[in-house]
């Protein structure tokens, strides 16, 4: 689905992220990447094969739309290095013809040299066409510009009349901010 925010004509994609269109730039929030080795080193038992899954998607949704850009509104990793860390430099290393930066969130907890030895460009906002790319929602916005943001994993809730109840992830726009789904669990 395109829909216009100011002068960007901006896509929303089903893989769980956003395009704009004129930069050829895909904005992702929330990988939370090793979240599921992270459970399992606390005796959380989850299978094993769900550690890869954010990652084959990410794979996929670059191979589909062939960005110039990605940027990373924060929580890219859960918590500290693990093995989803070597998994991902694999992978962002076969993609060497696209940028890509992290705008830092409260879960990116590793020093700034493991995210710039990943080639990543870390700051803690970006700028685009009047768009202000951060990783949580701005209480107050800067003139002219509109907030986008991650960290609060908006979703709709829906109900049967048997009880039943399903969250599903879905993008939000406001007036003066959006906020994105987590593309990871």
């Amino acid at each position: 689905m395109k829909t216009q925010i100011l002068s960007n004509e901006i896509e929303l994609l089903a893989e769980k992220a956003l395009k704009l269109t004129a930069t050829n730039t895909i904005i992702i929030a929330d990988l939370h990447l090793g979240k599921i080795e992270h459970f399992r080193l606390s005796g959380i038992n989850l299978p094993a094969a769900a550690a890869s899954h954010t990652e084959e998607r990410l794979s996929t949704l670059i191979q589909k739309h062939e960005p110039s850009r990605i940027i990373f509104l924060g929580d890219l990793f859960h918590s500290l290095k693990n093995q989803s860390y070597e998994s991902f430099q694999t992978l962002i290393k076969t993609f060497d013809n696209i940028t890509f930066d992290l705008v830092i969130g409260n879960h990116d907890i590793m020093t700034k040299e493991n995210y710039s030895d990943l080639g990543l460009n870390v700051t803690e906002e970006v700028y685009i066409n009047g768009l202000w790319l951060t990783h949580e929602p701005q209480d107050e916005i800067k003139e002219g510009y509109y907030n986008i943001a991650g960290h609060i994993h908006p979703g709709i809730k829906l109900k049967g009349k048997g009880r039943q109840k399903l969250t599903l992830p879905c993008f939000y726009f406001g007036a003066h901010s959006g906020l994105l789904p987590a593309f990871g669990y």
